[in-house]
């Protein structure tokens, strides 16, 4: 039986602990991955996430299904992602780490050798496009994220920001625009 997030809330709501398990895991892959997104780090990923579901317990009592659970808790989540994303920028920047990447989604790991010159060429790209994606004021980087990394709608994205559906298409815009600009060289 596949019950709603909706009825999941209520139930948790009442005490259902169990309900709230559910949620949790209906969610945690991709919480786990948008969160990696933002910290490009396996550990931090798990405690952004983990650290997202607690504040959504804690706060569980006041959500009042104005938006979905989903969108909720995604807004939660996304602003944990954007303080730590602060507190990071303040120490020195560091780079995107394609292997990271790897760890977490095995299917990226080729299944042909891949030769020297192509490896050195992929690992330039990756970390100049990781120090881009860095390099984008937050509100881009996460709606590029958001839209990018983890297929969420322009409507879905606008919601978690919470923004105007043109404002998120500007975030994108732009950080489509920056990008291509820093990219350029290997278009």
């Amino acid at each position: 039986m596949n019950v709603a997030d909706e009825e999941l809330v209520v139930a948790a709501q009442n005490g259902d602990r169990r309900a709230f398990e559910i949620l949790v895991e209906r969610h945690k892959r991709r919480a786990y991955q948008i969160a990696f997104g933002f910290a490009r780090d396996r550990e931090e990923a798990k405690d952004l996430s983990q650290e997202a579901f607690l504040r959504a317990f804690a706060r569980l009592p006041s959500f009042d299904g104005r938006s979905s659970f989903y969108t909720w808790f995604y807004r939660i989540l996304v602003n944990l992602c954007l303080d730590y994303a602060r507190r990071k920028n303040r120490d020195p920047v560091q780079e995107f780490d394609e292997n990271a990447e790897r760890r977490m989604e095995p299917s990226l790991v080729p299944s042909v050798p891949v030769l020297p010159d192509a490896r050195a060429l992929a690992e330039q790209i990756s970390r100049k496009a990781g120090a881009a994606l860095e390099a984008l004021p937050a509100k881009q980087r996460t709606a590029f994220i958001l839209k990018n990394h983890h297929g969420l709608s322009i409507k879905e994205i606008a919601e978690t920001m919470q923004t105007a559906e043109g404002t998120v298409k500007t975030h994108l815009h732009r950080a489509v625009t920056f990008l291509r600009e820093r990219l350029a060289e290997f278009a």
